[in-house]
């Protein structure tokens, strides 16, 4: 019989996501942001809501598949969990549809741009729509008809990809005889069609015209009952570890058989009753995994509407990204570097210094080799590009690609591709582990003829796009003790040493999790009534049990623990005599915070890190992840500024309470509104001025915060 945790000492990991999305879905109820951007943030919670079916229910639905009734440490067991996921799942869908068709759609109307459902075409532009589908739709289309048996699936239920649209038909032969026919939606079509005439800019979706219309794919037959659905199928699909002959071939497999996993959800137009009980079955869902919106399909690719041009009104005033590095011919990035560690905040300074480290170690004549770890890349990278030049310059480059960062394998195994042939050495990760590290070496002979190393080391990815979207922070340093221990640990994961004894670095999954743990104990073993210890993060999730029970003991001991944890925190704060003395704290607004810092006051003796690593079981025992110490007394003040403004905000904070809810906080009464990530790019704003006014950025001085 499995042991039952004392589940009020611990959030469940699935609910407390589920919760995350719902304040992602509070942007975009609020009426103070602008439209497009409200509807952008309902597009979000849509595309994390596939990813959460894909890879998390898929994973408790196996468990029930395999009779697993285990309980999690918050006391669920699977059956449990995915009705209390289905319950929690319709309240946030529900409010997600409801403000889409009240508010947001009616809203763009008034403001010229109109999404137009079937029930609202006039007579004219369903003439024109219905020629549009007949000329430049249909044709693409491939109607499959499948018998529908009195009861249970139909025999050879056509396959329906993963996350594909579809059309489904009831339809009735003149004999009387009920067929199923269903009709993918061409990918490649885009999902909105603009109209040609009448005010504004006119849309409709290309769903829309494939429901509404499709009965002209079938004549003969009466159309009975219609409507759209998409199939979200499990994604949480391993790759054999041991196809050390071709782990390529192997990753294409497992993209593959992404498609025609096992259905884990239905959503389904709220059309057809009968279509919603037939498509269930033959699929071999329950009632708790259909979901039936009273809107369209996929808001996922609402996105395309929200970034429409033209609207700009519509959306976040546009803010510039400025560079911290004065680069001249007198001033190049390694002078930049060797005078001070330099910390580069994203998005509200430019991921343009990341480029010019690539792109000046590809070129300089000096440079003798690069090493990089490539995780997650936007689909035109110019690291990568760089990184392939200097490749074909004959420079000695190293790439270390994560062919299984999920959802990017197809693209990381194009760039690794690329690599290769430019001459490149590729290694893909490591087994049975993800390469989860940033980090990026330049081995460069000086002019006094000695080798010196120079470092970036990253919380985010080397992807110029998610740069301006993302809240990250990253270091670059020629610190010689830092450059060596990263350069050992570049040599591990190649396997090009045994393991070596990192002082400065933590690299998970040997020691980060040991040492986090280590420096939780050591702050509560030296906390006093007269010298409290301090303990702040900040990090994405945070639901490792070993790294909770630490904290709880630290609060115990009269820690003051502080922790912003932007999505699942299955940490409790607030229980008297366990928890009393934490405060959480999660941040969602126009960025998405991305960051992971912690710091330790240590008796007086302060350490400050970044890390790639979230405080999870995957990120610290299954990944190969970095913890790195900021050093610098202009780094050290700039990255403690940062982390512990995250406390005093109280326009876009949320406050975790000890009954697992979360509640914004309000400014106080006679205290003004403080918006951390407003924060962040007016002082990017003021730091550039200050530098440019000095000619030195070595003179920005950075105001210390305390919460």
């Amino acid at each position: 019989m499995s042991h039952k945790p004392d589940r009020e000492f611990y959030l469940s990991r699935e609910l407390s996501w589920l919760e995350f999305n719902a304040r992602v879905l509070e942007e975009g109820l609020d009426g103070a942001n602008p439209l497009l951007e409200r509807l952008r943030f309902l597009s979000i919670v849509s595309s994390n809501f596939d990813e959460f079916f894909m890879v998390r229910v898929a994973a408790v639905k196996a468990r029930v598949r395999a009779g697993d009734a285990d309980l999690d440490y918050a006391g669920l067991g699977p059956e449990e969990l995915l009705s209390a996921i289905s319950r929690r799942a319709r309240e946030i869908v529900g409010k997600q549809y409801a403000a889409l068709i009240n508010e947001l759609l009616p809203a763009l109307a008034a403001e010229g741009l109109w999404l137009m459902r079937p029930t609202e075409y006039d007579a004219e532009s369903r003439r024109w729509l219905e020629d549009f589908f007949m000329g430049q739709v249909a044709p693409a289309l491939t109607p499959l008809a499948v018998p529908v048996p009195e009861e249970g699936a139909p025999a050879g239920f056509p396959t329906t990809g993963n996350l594909r649209i579809h059309a489904a038909f009831l339809l009735r032969s003149p004999g009387g005889e009920d067929r199923l026919a269903i009709v993918q939606v061409p990918p490649n079509l885009g999902r909105f069609v603009r109209l040609p005439s009448g005010p504004g800019a006119r849309y409709a979706l290309l769903d829309d015209l494939v429901m509404d219309f499709g009965h002209r794919l079938f004549p003969g037959y009466a159309v009975t009952e219609r409507c759209l659905f998409k199939v979200t199928r499990d994604a949480d699909i391993g790759v054999d570890e041991d196809r050390d002959d071709d782990f390529v071939a192997a990753m294409e497999e497992v993209l593959v058989n992404r498609q025609n996993s096992w259905p884990v959800r239905l959503t389904i137009s709220s059309d057809s009753e009968e279509l919603e009980t037939r498509l269930g079955a033959a699929l071999g869902l329950g009632r708790d995994d259909v979901y039936a919106l009273s809107g369209p399909i996929d808001l996922k690719g609402f996105m395309e509407i929200a970034n429409l041009k033209g609207f700009d009104r519509l959306r976040f005033k546009s803010r510039s990204h400025f560079s911290p590095l004065a680069l001249s011919e007198d001033n190049t990035v390694w002078d930049e570097i060797r005078k001070r560690d330099l910390v580069l905040h994203l998005p509200y300074e430019s991921f343009q210094p990341i480029v010019d480290f690539v792109e000046a170690a590809a070129t300089d004549p000096d440079v003798l080799a690069i090493k990089a770890t490539l995780y997650r890349t936007s689909g035109d990278s110019p690291v990568v590009k760089a990184l392939t030049r200097a490749a074909r310059a004959g420079k000695q480059v190293t790439a270390v690609v994560e062919l299984k960062a999920r959802f990017d394998e197809e693209r990381n195994i194009a760039w690794a591709s690329r690599l290769e042939q430019a001459g490149a050495i590729v290694v893909f990760g490591a087994a049975r582990l993800k390469v989860h590290a940033k980090a990026l070496l330049v081995v460069r002979r000086e002019e006094d003829g000695l080798v010196r190393r120079y470092v970036h080391l990253s919380t985010g990815n080397y992807n110029d796009r998610t740069a301006k979207l993302y809240g990250d922070m990253s270091l670059f340093t020629a610190n010689p003790t830092i450059c060596a221990e990263t350069g050992a640990f570049f040599n591990m994961i190649t396997g090009l040493s045994a393991r070596t004894e990192l002082r400065n670095l933590s690299m998970a999954p040997f020691d980060l999790k040991r040492r986090v743990v280590s420096m939780i104990e050591r702050e509560a073993e030296r906390s006093s009534p007269e010298s409290p210890g301090l303990i702040a993060a900040k990090m994405n999730s945070l639901c490792d049990k070993e790294i909770i029970d630490a904290l709880y003991r630290a609060s115990a001991a009269g820690v003051r623990v502080l922790l912003n944890v932007r999505g699942i925190c299955q940490l409790v704060p607030g229980l008297k005599g366990l928890s009393e003395n934490i405060t959480v704290v999660s941040i969602v607004g126009r960025y998405l915070e991305h960051a992971r810092v912690c710091y330790f006051r240590n008796g007086g003796a302060e350490e400050l890190y970044l890390s790639s690593a979230d405080w999870m079981p995957r990120n610290l025992e299954k990944r190969i992840e970095l913890l790195f110490p900021v050093f610098g007394d202009e780094a050290r003040e700039r990255v403690y500024d940062a982390l512990m403004s995250y406390f005093l905000d109280n326009v876009k904070a949320r406050a975790l309470g000890p009954s697992g809810h979360w509640r914004r906080v309000k400014a106080l009464e006679g205290e003004a509104p403080f918006s951390v990530q407003d924060y962040f790019y007016e002082d990017s704003i003021k730091r550039l001025e200050r530098a440019s006014a000095t000619s030195d950025a070595a003179m920005i001085q950075v105001r210390r915060r305390a919460p």
